[in-house]
């Protein structure tokens, strides 16, 4: 029997020589995927609205030996998160874990709250996303761009409406990007990520009703923690996932296989 040569051999799981951009990545989620992305080679530059919390977080991926900067930005503001994406690009990868949460029954839900959920969840991923690809496609390089929604882009949750509105509609505009920016080699695709222990979920796991409910829903009987995140990130961002795009990779636990 003839042996086929050469034998394929598995794409790199390496972002050397990438620029990466991370959005909300002073904490959670967002700081571990912006190490996972520095420790596969890429330069990351860190964005988010706190720059002490940035400036932190930065000089521990530095000491760490990672490449990395910052850039102090509030995606909701449209106009400058355009500015700083052309002045600072192009980037081969986007990251963005920029998100907000405010929970309550539908019937209570103010007008207020809406709004800023909406600006940061879907207004902001959205500009954000066509800000880098405008900066891939005028200088003519493929790309990776990553959101982080969540199950419950796929699925109801308790006092959740607002929250799961805005995590569908980001499903919703990365599938009709895909299909958009796939003939430049830009991949659009988001990660769902179940209950992760954050600062932003203490208040949801403080709450003895619902850790309940929760367990009760993760099959892998164990709350998602970082760390969980960040091998999908890489995975993504680099060529060994080249021809996923306007997809999602679910990490939930085993959430949504009821």
């Amino acid at each position: 029997m003839t042996l086929p040569t050469p034998l394929p051999t598995t794409p790199a799981f390496r972002l050397d020589g990438k620029r990466a951009l991370v959005a909300g990545a002073s904490s959670g989620i967002g700081l571990a995927s912006a190490v996972a992305l520095g420790e596969a080679g890429a330069h990351v530059t860190l964005a988010a609205r706190s720059e002490d919390k940035l400036a932190a977080a930065a000089e521990a991926m530095a000491s760490a030996g990672m490449s990395v900067d910052t850039l102090t930005l509030d995606v909701t503001d449209v106009a400058a998160t355009q500015a700083a994406v052309a002045a600072r690009g192009p980037f081969d990868v986007l990251l963005n874990s920029a998100g907000l949460a405010i929970h309550g029954p539908s019937l209570e839900t103010k007008e207020a709250d809406f709004d800023a959920v909406s600006d940061l969840n879907f207004k902001g991923a959205y500009f954000l996303t066509t800000a880098v690809a405008k900066g891939l496609i005028a200088a003519g390089k493929p790309g990776s761009l990553i959101n982080i929604t969540s199950q419950m882009a796929y699925v109801g949750g308790i006092d959740r409406a607002v929250y799961c509105g805005t995590k569908h509609a980001v499903e919703g505009f990365t599938k009709a990007m895909a299909i958009e920016w796939g003939k430049q080699g830009i991949r659009v695709n988001t990660i769902c990520p179940t209950f992760i222990r954050t600062p932003l979920t203490e208040v949801t796991f403080a709450n003895p009703e619902r850790v309940a409910w929760i367990m009760d829903k993760i099959k892998l009987d164990r709350i998602g923690e970082v760390t969980d995140i960040m091998g999908p990130v890489v995975y993504l961002a680099c060529d060994a996932s080249a021809m996923m795009t306007g997809t999602h990779l679910m990490i939930d636990g085993g959430w949504t296989a009821d």
